[in-house]
């Protein structure tokens, strides 16, 4: 399997540094995004309530809500949001990757699959990112199917999210429970 590399490759002490790059930019980026209100427009929608949008009415909606200068701060967030997806997948790609160093047989497989997952996501982030971004700029893209590409990329990568959180959590829990056995 190609993925075996894995195993050797990074060095420990470089998926190591990897990960607390990873961790340390998530946390900055996440207590700087919400001091700055960078994913909150000016009204009670915020960014989630762009990403799942779905319609071009309820696109519209939420502009109308935000006027010029909430659409501008959460351009801006999206924008900011591009560095968060290099933070996001570095941290979840470290922690996959360790983890599965840790498991062994079946379940050490499904964790080097599993660390694909992240940059998958990243992926989807991007897609998103730039149709939300391409309805900011340009409102006549709000009827070209942006809002349910982007909503359907959000779906998608919050997905992936959530089953790595729960891999990685229940490879923790096996890992504890092995080491004491």
């Amino acid at each position: 399997m190609f993925l075996e590399k894995l195993l050797d490759v990074p060095i420990k002490k470089i998926l190591s540094v990897i990960t607390i790059i990873g961790l340390i930019s998530f946390v900055l980026l996440t207590i700087l995004a919400s001091v700055l209100g960078l994913f909150q427009g000016n009204s009670e929608y915020g960014i989630f309530d762009y990403e799942f949008a779905w319609t071009a009415e309820q696109v519209n909606k939420i502009f109308k809500s935000w006027g010029s200068e909430g659409k501008h701060r959460i351009a801006i967030g999206i924008y900011f949001d591009f560095i968060y997806i290099l933070a996001y997948v570095s941290l979840m790609f470290g922690c996959l990757l360790i983890v599965s160093r840790k498991l062994e047989g079946s379940l050490q497989t499904t964790g080097l699959y599993m660390t694909l997952m992240p940059f998958i996501a990243g992926i989807f982030d991007v897609i998103e990112n730039i149709n939300l971004l391409l309805m900011i700029s340009d409102e006549a893209y709000i009827g070209m199917g942006c809002p349910f590409v982007a909503s359907i990329c959000a779906m998608i990568k919050f997905t992936l999210i959530g089953v790595c959180i729960i891999f990685f959590l229940i490879s923790i829990i096996i890992i504890v429970i092995k080491k004491n056995n």
